[in-house]
């Protein structure tokens, strides 16, 4: 039986919970969760804001933890082996999308918590090739957030080949933001975040920003026209985007991670003069999460965390929830 932690309805505390995840698959693995992240993602499924949760829900999907069983078909992996899980738990690996590496945009990929028991857990289970090894200088405290988070704000710096002369904007220094920041440092861009908060702005400075500007102040928007080539937004907010898209340079690029869920008011003048783009992306494929965490091994490039003991999962969903956690908040299962 795997031990885990559910909730009954939209909204309601977690509670233990025992469930029998059957016989393991030939091709999946089974993890001992030794940590796990808790996202933004999470608090919308543990609410079903989304409208797809299950219930029991049990929450978890930035999974750090050791190979405890494997199928009879895997090879890439064996027990003992540290390793990592995120958004999702599996893909058809028979798409067009999969077979061209792109497994993260699988119209059958299977999600972590959709439809399955996540994280917050002893143990969980996956398809193996969602399950990505873990370096052996990233600590697994710190390792879930990047499975998720980190991934989500590394894979367009891929995807769109952002060089590393590039000047970049950060919208929203928190949980994704603070490692979009250090990512693009180490890349080699001029990084400028957007803030309001003067406690941010020192933060983020400290985390590898060469500038910050102040979201609230529209004379220092204005004064940022034209000078950014790239802008990646983590809020899940909306914004008068019009007022950020006119500090792109010509082709410069919006791209949005943050899952703002009003539509977007953008003039499209705004856009065709300069040829700008507007753009948005999800977690990346097993083989960006690996090229992102050996960057990020390489680059000693860490989530900043909070951890709480699984006993206190309620504690820590509060604490994301209506705190101002700095930045991401890890469960210790064992």
């Amino acid at each position: 039986m795997i031990k885990a932690y559910a909730a009954k309805g939209p909204g309601a505390q977690l509670e233990p919970f025992e469930y029998d995840a059957g016989p393991l698959g030939d091709h999946d693995v089974e993890i001992d969760v030794e940590y796990c992240g808790i996202c933004h993602s999470d608090l919308s499924m543990l609410n079903n804001e989304w409208g797809i949760t299950r219930y029991p829900f049990v929450p978890g999907h930035e999974i750090a933890g050791r190979i405890a069983a494997v199928g009879a078909q895997v090879k890439s992996l064996k027990v003992g082996d540290r390793v990592g899980l995120g958004w999702h738990s599996g893909y058809c690996m028979e798409c067009s999308t999969c077979m061209g590496g792109d497994h993260n945009l699988c119209d059958h990929a299977q999600g972590t918590i959709v439809g399955r028991h996540g994280g917050f857990a002893d143990k969980v289970r996956a398809q193996s090739a969602a399950v990505v090894k873990l370096p052996d200088n990233i600590s697994s405290e710190v390792a879930g957030p990047l499975f998720c988070g980190g991934v989500t704000v590394f894979n367009p710096i891929v995807q769109f080949d952002v060089t590393p002369t590039a000047r970049v904007g950060v919208i929203g220094i928190g949980g994704l933001g603070h490692m979009a920041v250090q990512f693009l440092n180490k890349w080699g861009c001029e990084v400028t975040a957007f803030t309001s908060s003067e406690a941010k702005r020192t933060e983020a400075l400290e985390l590898g920003a060469h500038k910050t500007l102040d979201s609230r102040d529209t004379d220092a928007l204005k004064a940022a026209a034209n000078s950014l080539d790239f802008i990646i937004s983590t809020v899940n907010v909306s914004l008068n985007w019009g007022a950020y898209l006119a500090t792109l340079k010509p082709k410069g690029r919006l791209h949005l991670v943050g899952a703002v869920l009003e539509p977007m008011a953008i003039n499209v003048m705004s856009l065709m003069g300069a040829q700008r783009s507007v753009s948005s992306s999800p977690v990346g494929s097993p083989a960006v999460i690996a090229d992102m965490l050996e960057f990020a091994a390489r680059h000693h490039i860490e989530p900043k965390v909070e951890v709480f003991d699984l006993a206190d999962v309620n504690k820590a969903v509060e604490r994301l929830e209506h705190g101002s956690p700095r930045y991401r908040v890890v469960l210790k299962i064992k």
